[in-house]
């Protein structure tokens, strides 16, 4: 299997549909939220840099979390393929995720894209932050994650285009006809 990088808007559904591509296909699942908790947890020296940064309100430096994600790449059984959740989020970072699997004679392998109107995002991440009792779902919390990811990450969607990787999956009301669209799509690549 190729590596996957899953990519949408905040509550678009990716750790959703990547749980059921890693269940259904045996990949590794490289969560960038996952993984920092993770370091920060073990107390590595990475861990400790970016628990710093974190505390601190500062954003983790893109070569920082290169080398975090490259650590955690490495250490995952080869050949069964890879889906990158929260990463990247920026075209550097695509740059640099390139480069990192490269270096490993490996390549980024196909974009899955998840494309849900807003009122739907809306509606999802304000029952999620019922359910879950997250502060950072309410709704003027959630506009400004969707103004950074529209001015920010959006953008980033072009440059998978052009590195012929993209394929968008658009919502079309039901998570079992979405993961059906995504499966077939992912079973040609085998």
């Amino acid at each position: 299997m190729k590596n996957i990088i899953i990519f949408g808007a905040p509550g678009s559904g990716k750790g959703t549909y990547s749980d059921e591509i890693v269940n259904r296909y045996g990949m590794g699942h490289i969560s960038t939220g996952d993984v920092l908790r993770g370091e920060i947890k073990q107390g590595s020296e990475i861990g400790k840099i970016a628990k710093e940064l974190i505390d601190k309100g500062q954003l983790i430096p893109d070569d920082l979390m290169v080398q975090i994600l490259a650590k955690t790449y490495d250490a995952l059984p080869q050949g069964r393929g890879v889906i990158f959740d929260g990463f990247p989020r920026t075209i550097a970072q695509a740059e640099a995720l390139k480069q990192m699997l490269q270096e490993r004679g490996h390549d980024m392998g196909v974009m899955v894209e998840l494309i849900v109107d807003e009122e739907t995002l809306m509606e999802r991440l304000l029952r999620r932050a019922q359910i879950e009792g997250r502060a950072d779902d309410n709704a003027e919390t959630i506009k400004k994650r969707f103004e950074v990811y529209h001015s920010q990450t959006e953008p980033l969607a072009a440059w998978f285009e052009k590195e012929g990787i993209r394929h968008t999956f658009t919502w079309e009301g039901s998570k079992e006809k979405m993961l059906a669209n995504i499966f077939a799509f992912l079973d040609t690549l085998k």
